[in-house]
Formats: C-alpha cells, structure tokens, sequence
C-alpha cells in the first residue's frame, strides 16, 4: 500500500515537472531579457562591470540566504573542502568570467548584437558535456537524432535571424499608437557597430560563451557534490562578489584611474534599480532555477531555452518601440521553436526510456530476491 502511495506521489512529480521545468526555464530567459536592457543603460551610464558584479551578487546572495536557512538548514553540514573548491570554479566561470565578459561586451556593442551570441551557448554546451561525457547522445536511437538535430536547427534559426532579413512584413497597421509615436529613425553604421570597440566587444562575448557554457557543466557537477538549490547559489553568488571585487582591485592596481572611488557609490538612480532587480531576479532566481532544471534534465536543457530571448528581443522591438519585423526574423523565430521543441521531444523520450530500465532492473532484483528465475 505504501509502495503504491509512494508510487502515485512519484507520479505526480514527474507531471509537475513536465510543466514546472520548462515554465521555469520561460521565465529565466524573460528576467535575462529585461535584465540586459537595464544593464546595457546602466553601463551607458557609466557603470563599471566588475563594480555591477560585486554589488549584484551581493543582493543575490542577501535575497537567497532566508531561504536556504528556512529550507535547507541540515544540508549546510555537508559543507567540505571539497564542496567548497566546485563552488568556487561554479562562480569563477558563472560570474567572474560569463557574466564579467558579458558585461564588458555589452558596453562595448548593444544588446540586440549579444543577445545573438546566447544562442550559440547551447551549441558548445551540447559538444563540451559530450565531450566531457556529462551528456549522453545515441545517434542510433530516434531521441538521440532529435537531440543533434535540435542543436542545427536552433543555430540554423539564429543565423536567418541575424542574417537574413527578407522582405519588411506590412504589419504598421498592428502597432499600438505610442510605438508610431516613438519608432527611432535608422542609426547610422558607426552607432550600430560601435568603431573599433566591435571587434573587442566579439571576443568578450565569445569569452562569455565558453565560459557560460562551461558553467552549466560545472553545474551538474556541483549538483552531484552538493544536491541544493538555495545554499548553492547562495555560497556561489557570495564567492562569485569576492571574486570580482578582488579582480576589481586588481584593475585598480595596473590600471589606475580618476575617480574610482565615485564608481563604488550608489545612488537612488537607474544603477540602485539595476543592481537590485539583477541580483533578485536574475542572478538569484536564475540560479536557483538553472540549478535545479541541471540537476533534473542535465547541463544542456537550461541553454536549449535561450534562443527564446532572441524571439522576445524581437516581438517586444516591435510591438513597444516600433522596429520593423522582416520575413527572415519569423522564419528563423520558427526554426529556433522548432528546434527547442525537438531538443525537449528528445530528452523526454531519452528520461522515459532511462526510467522504463530503472524499473525493469529493480524488478529483476526483487525477483532474485525472491528466488524467482
């Protein structure tokens, strides 16, 4: 009776999940969205990256440290050595070095020219966990195609988004009266490609791939070491300030500069309001979400989902500020849906076939167990 009561329960989990994961991973990439925006003014304003760094992940780690007591309070005995060195390279390559370079990359291009290179992290996610065995891929079995094919098609749709644009869709006529009222002109090529800092502002960003894409390997590791959510991104939020203070001061040693004092101070301005919704919302929430859908579906399913910010960067342009919408932008945004689709047809097809094994082999046990052939 227990055992099917326990069964039942298991059941239900699993269903939940079905929607919880996926939900979860939808909102990680709406607060990336709305993040970048935000940030991207705030370093327009003068923001220093290291600086926006330490005072995020500080709020990250105060906004999370209740839960992590209030929940988790027996799990911080597990704490070692050991714990501690995954959780100081889940920071180094999550915040000083991804997010770092993301940072130094958006204040030297835009965010429409990053948000590009997000969705290529699930392609080198996907070759490095293989590589490093974190991820498995049966190319004889039909989830396993789906799962390489989704990777191609998902590429496939950036690549028409960014380069292709088709013809202009006649959909004006759609638009609320204020984005008319407020649709910018064209800017001029050396607005958009930003002179010589494009050139540098490219190979932060794809600093920023490698390393994020290192970062949800990593994850699956801590996850393995240290099996929580709350303390994980707690203790890595409040390695990943340390670090970026120190690498501030380091800066600050070599390259010396008026005024690095002021930079620290915080006033009731757009950088307070950045600080603080980045560090809540995503830094704090996003960890706790990656960290959980890592240690359910593995380090390539979080970044399958990041190729939806590139269609939300797009429908917002043009529903709120006007930008027009080409032919090539729905075809790609079709694309990445389908190969988002076809990655988590994959996956969930790979988990049932894993679990229907797990049953047969306990099964067999309690067969052995008792005597029967």
């Amino acid at each position: 009776m227990a055992a099917a009561e326990g069964s039942k329960e298991e059941t239900g989990r699993r269903k939940a999940e079905r929607v919880a994961l996926p939900a979860g991973m939808l909102l990680v990439q709406v607060l990336t969205v709305v993040t970048m925006l935000l940030s991207k003014a705030a370093l327009n304003g003068g923001m220093q990256p290291l600086v926006h760094l330490v005072y995020r992940n500080l709020v990250a780690a105060a906004a999370v440290a209740p839960l992590a007591v209030v929940f988790e309070r027996e799990i911080l005995k597990k704490v070692n050595m050991v714990v501690l060195g995954w959780i100081f390279i889940n920071a180094t390559f999550g915040v000083l070095l991804a997010t770092g370079l993301y940072y130094c990359a958006l204040r030297a291009t835009s965010a429409a020219y990053t948000v590009n290179f997000f969705n290529l992290i699930p392609v080198v996610t996907f070759l490095i966990a293989v590589a490093l065995q974190a991820e498995r891929i049966s190319l004889g079995t039909w989830p396993g195609r789906m799962k390489l094919l989704a990777a191609v098609v998902g590429v496939a749709g950036t690549m028409v988004v960014s380069l292709c644009k088709g013809p202009l869709l006649p959909i004006s006529h759609l638009r609320p009266s204020y984005a008319h009222a407020h649709a910018s002109p064209p800017a001029p090529a050396s607005v958009i490609h930003g002179g010589h800092d494009m050139a540098v502002g490219t190979l932060f960003m794809c600093g920023s791939c490698v390393s994020y894409a290192l970062w949800f390997v990593v994850q699956a590791r801590v996850a393995k070491v240290f099996p929580s959510r709350y303390w994980s991104t707690t203790l890595t939020c409040a390695a990943g300030s340390l670090q970026s203070a120190a690498a501030a001061g380091v800066a600050a040693v070599l390259a010396p500069r008026e005024g690095w004092a002021a930079e620290w101070r915080l006033r009731w301005d757009l950088r307070l309001a950045t600080v603080v919704y980045s560090g809540v919302f995503n830094t704090g929430v996003t960890f706790v979400l990656v960290s959980w859908a890592v240690a359910r579906r593995g380090p390539v399913y979080p970044p399958m989902f990041n190729s939806l910010s590139l269609v939300a960067t797009t429908v917002v342009d043009a529903g709120m500020l006007g930008t027009d919408i080409y032919l090539g932008g729905v075809l790609g945004a079709g694309l990445v849906v389908m190969g988002l689709y076809a990655f988590l047809w994959g996956k969930g097809k790979e988990l049932a076939a894993a679990k229907a094994d797990n049953g047969e082999q306990k099964l067999q046990r309690v067969h052995a167990d008792d005597g029967i052939a």
